[in-house]
C-alpha cells in the first residue's frame, strides 16, 4: 500500500516505551496512556509517498513526532488512536512529522532540524545539571557540521531519546550562535537513557 503525501511506517519495536527489560525481568515505567514522553519516536518506513521526492529509502529508521504511534483518552475517556493510525502496524506520517532519518548506518537530518547533545554545567553553584541554551551538534542539517559548539532559543528545544542518547531536536533557524569549540565541554547524558 501507498499514499500520495504520507509515508508508511511501523515501529522499530513497539508503541510504547514504557516497558524496560532489566536482567531478564519486565520493569513497567509508566501505567498512564496520555503521557507521550512513553511513545515511540523510531519507526520503519515501509512505503514512500508516491507524489513526495525523498532522499528516505524503504527499510530506513526515522525518528518521528511522538503523535504518530500514540494512543490517548478521548473527552470521554475512551482509549483512542492518533489520526496517523491505519492498522496496528501500520501509520501514516506526514513528511513534517519526520525529523531525521538513518542512512547507511548514519542518521541524517531532515532540512530545517537538528540533533544537539546537552552539556554538563560545571558552575558549582547552579542546581541545573546541564547548561541551558547551548550544546554540541551531534546530528546536522546542511547549516552545521557535527560537534559544533552551538546556542539556541530557550523553549525550542525537545527532547528525544536516540541510541541511548538523550538529545534535543532543535530548528535550525532558532539556533542563534556558534561557539569556538574548546575542547573541555563534558556531555550531559543521565544513565536513564541506557538500557539493561
Amino acid at each position: 500500500m501507498k499514499s500520495v503525501f504520507n509515508f508508511m511506517v511501523r515501529p522499530k519495536s513497539s508503541r510504547s516505551t514504557s516497558k524496560k527489560d532489566i536482567e531478564g525481568k519486565e520493569l513497567l515505567l509508566n501505567t498512564e496512556v496520555q503521557n507521550h514522553h512513553y511513545t515511540s519516536r523510531i519507526g520503519i518506513v515501509t512505503a514512500l509517498p508516491i507524489a513526495t521526492p525523498t532522499n528516505i529509502n524503504i527499510g530506513d529508521e526515522v525518528v518521528l513526532h511522538h503523535n504518530v504511534f500514540r494512543r490517548f483518552r478521548d473527552v470521554r475517556g475512551a482509549e483512542k488512536n492518533s489520526k496517523s493510525y491505519f492498522s496496528e502496524d501500520m501509520f501514516f506520517a506526514q513528511p513534517d512529522q519526520i525529523y531525521a532519518y538513518k542512512n547507511e548506518g548514519e542518521w541524517c537530518c531532515i532540512d530545517g532540524y537538528c540533533f544537539i547533545k546537552p552539556i554538563a554545567n560545571k558552575d558549582k553553584f547552579s542546581l541545573d545539571h546541564e547548561r541551558v541554551g547551548i550544546g554540541i551538534v551531534k546530528y546536522a542539517d546542511e547549516g552545521f557540521k557535527k560537534e559544533d559548539l552551538v546556542g539556541f532559543k530557550p523553549g525550542m528545544e525537545y527532547e528525544f531519546n536516540i541510541e541511548e542518547q538523550r538529545l534535543y531536536r532543535v530548528p535550525t533557524n532558532q539556533i542563534t550562535i556558534k561557539y569556538d569549540y574548546q575542547g573541555d565541554e563534558e556531555e550531559y547524558n543521565p544513565s536513564w537513557t541506557q538500557s539493561g
